[in-house]
């Protein structure tokens, strides 16, 4: 029996084997990812100063075990009918239809990592499955596909070389069988194979053999970082998305026993004690497309040895006579983060509020509650109708009316790619605008000075910019809006009008390297303007998106209970504060400081006013400043949480007796 056995084995060969094989197409793809990780590490140095060696090998090596489980992931599939323990499994066509599963499941896989080398730049976190709810509405889908592959050509052509390899290097690994002639003996030995293949994928999708590991999840790559936005290296898009498929993001938190207790550190709800009457002021809100901070010469004057300029001269004379303040915070790095934070004051943590599982939840918005006091309430937005959600969303929060590109009525006026051009779409606001009953509320979303970057005809050689391709189209929308303006001052709503003006979010294209920091980030402008108010004030205090909303209602006297996750900032006696959500961890701004905190502990301590590099991380030196700011953000997120879970974020039900405005 022995020899019999013997003789079978003996038959065996490490060439042409199907399991060796299976292994050898697995370190290709591997290697592959690996390769990968060093092209998005390049694309995108600038994000990540300081990098050494020993500090990339420990990423790289880190990474091999996102790369397994996510290759695992997407290639259970080819794994199963790779295994499976039948002679067919080796015929031609089956091997055919092997290979192009292969290659075709693994080509998908290498282009989504090699589109986060750009995409990254927009969002400053690998992309994860909510990217698919975000542009599912986007009629022009094709058209922004083409766009970025002409735009983005050599990101095409590495990928075209990581596709070359991949033919190249499966083509040369061999199946040959069955090895094993006997077919009871090829049979048994197949199935008694199949427990042990079995454990070690499970294994490799969990991250480990011990029983008390869990399947790892986009927060294990923290163990291989040495700051946060490492943990971007360390994993794999295709992982991200598939450890987010599923994923409920939001869970409740405990962080304080009691309601009483939370509600003493910080509460939502605003009870406002303002005796004196309604003002039935006229609201417009202008959302300005990726304007950073950075390119208002106002906010920088500086910068450049105090030579800098800027790109927005009207902004510039606008913010001379408006309130604003020089520690302005987005919620978030996306235009969908912006539209709740701004409309709402709710923030997003994880995944943008609008794609998150509780999106449906009942919100107030200055839309819903300023309409409770006869406004008429309308938002507008030069994109196709439905693109990016914006018009549900809108629905969603009770404005009367959407005016997209649709109700624009005229495509010469098109970019072909986001919307209307800004200058057409804003001319075309204001003398809507005119034919409102006042008093209304209008929020206005401007499209132009996104990537690519396109100006329209007459002003290609207007708008000269400067050292990155955005500065003409910030050039081009300011000029927009001061025709905006000069069309709207003529017309008899303005004097009675407030305008607030925000960013959706801070643009990818960065330049100094003060903004290339984890407060540069979301630095963005936000101020007031109401004509022939007197204001001229210029604050070093913090303000956020989700303060916009009860800054208005305060503005106005609004008198009802509402929910709002912001701050009044004309109420000098709220606490100041900001908040946003970078590379899975949490970041709250308080007076000089600014605390990143991971869900469990703080990890970073940093005086962002003083040390605007944040090259100087103080959490371990300053416990008299972590621990104030950590209740704060703490209460924070317990409130989010807990409030979005329960479909808390109305007044309807029961006051908390311990209410106070934040």
């Amino acid at each position: 029996m022995n020899n019999s056995v013997g003789k079978y084995l003996n038959g065996l060969k490490w060439k042409g084997n199907s399991y060796l094989a299976l292994a050898g197409q697995f370190l290709l793809m591997m290697a592959l990812f690996t390769l990968c990780r060093i092209g998005f590490y390049l694309y995108n140095t600038s994000f990540f100063p300081d990098m050494t060696l020993a500090r990339f090998v420990r990423i790289a090596w880190g990474g091999l075990r996102f790369d397994l489980a996510g290759l695992l992931y997407i290639n259970s599939l080819f794994i199963l009918l790779s295994i499976l323990p039948f002679s067919f499994r080796f015929h031609a066509i089956y091997q055919s239809v092997l290979k192009y599963l292969f290659l075709i499941t693994n080509g998908f896989a290498l282009a989504t990592n090699v589109a986060d080398f750009i995409y990254y730049r927009f969002t400053l976190r690998r992309t994860t499955i909510s990217v698919l709810k975000q542009f599912e509405n986007e009629k022009n889908g094709a058209g922004l596909i083409f766009n970025f592959l002409i735009d983005y050509w050599y990101a095409v052509i590495f990928w075209i070389l990581l596709m070359v390899v991949l033919v190249r290097m499966f083509n040369s690994i061999k199946v040959e069988g069955p090895q094993l002639k006997n077919k009871i003996v090829f049979y048994v030995s197949g199935v008694l194979v199949l427990p042990v293949l079995i454990y070690l994928f499970i294994g490799g999708v969990r991250g480990g053999f011990a029983h008390s590991t869990r399947p790892i999840t986009i927060s294990n790559a923290a163990e291989y970082a040495y700051t946060p936005k490492d943990i971007n290296l360390v994993l794999n898009t295709p992982f991200a998305f598939m450890r987010t498929a599923r994923a409920n993001v939001i869970e409740k938190v405990n962080y304080f026993p009691s309601d009483e207790a939370l509600s003493k550190v910080y509460t939502p709800l605003h009870v406002p004690q303002d005796s004196v009457p309604f003002k039935p002021v006229n609201v417009v809100v202008i959302i300005l497309e990726s304007f950073s901070k950075e390119f208002i010469g106002f906010y920088n004057k500086e910068l450049d040895h105090g030579t800098y300029k800027g790109y927005s001269p009207f902004l510039d004379s606008l913010l001379g006579q408006s309130r604003s303040y020089q520690y302005s915070f987005a919620n978030g790095r996306k235009s969908i983060d912006a539209m709740p934070s701004v409309i709402c004051s709710i923030p997003s943590i994880e995944v943008p509020y609008v794609l998150s599982h509780y999106s449906g939840n009942k919100v107030n918005s200055m839309a819903s509650l300023l309409k409770k006091k006869g406004y008429y309430t309308s938002f507008f937005h030069g994109a196709p109708n439905g693109s990016m959600g914006f018009q549900a969303f809108a629905n969603l929060c009770g404005f009367d009316d959407y005016y997209g590109k649709d109700e624009y009525g005229n495509d010469d006026d098109y970019d072909g790619i986001w919307g209307i051009w800004d200058e057409k779409f804003l001319q075309f606001h204001a003398q809507k605008l005119n034919t409102f009953k006042e008093p209304f509320y209008s929020t206005l979303f401007t499209v132009s000075s996104h990537h690519p970057y396109h100006l329209p005809k007459e002003y290609e050689n207007v708008f000269k910019g400067g050292e990155m391709e955005v500065y003409r189209t910030i050039q081009y929308t300011d000029h927009a809006l001061k025709k905006f303006f000069d069309t709207a001052k003529k017309m008899p709503w303005f004097k009675n009008t407030l305008f607030v003006f925000t960013a959706d979010h801070a643009s990818a294209q960065i330049h100094f390297p003060e903004y290339n920091t984890a407060w540069g980030y979301f630095s963005i402008p936000i101020f007031f303007y109401q004509p022939g108010e007197n204001w001229k004030s210029h604050s070093p205090e913090i303000i956020q998106q989700i303060d916009i909303m009860p800054t208005v209602l305060g503005y106005l006297h609004y008198d009802e209970p509402y929910i709002a996750y912001g701050r009044n900032v004309f109420d000098p006696s709220t606490q100041a504060f900001a908040f946003n959500y970078l590379d899975n961890t949490y970041q709250t701004f308080m007076g000089d400081y600014l605390l990143q905190f991971d869900g469990k502990k703080p990890i970073g301590l940093y005086d962002f006013r003083s040390d605007p590099l944040l090259q100087k991380n103080e959490v371990n030196e300053k416990a008299e400043v972590v621990l104030p700011m950590e209740n704060q953000l703490k209460a924070f997120i317990q409130q989010y949480n807990n409030r979005m879970v329960d479909d808390h974020l109305t007044t309807e039900g029961p006051l908390s007796p311990a209410a106070h405005q934040p």
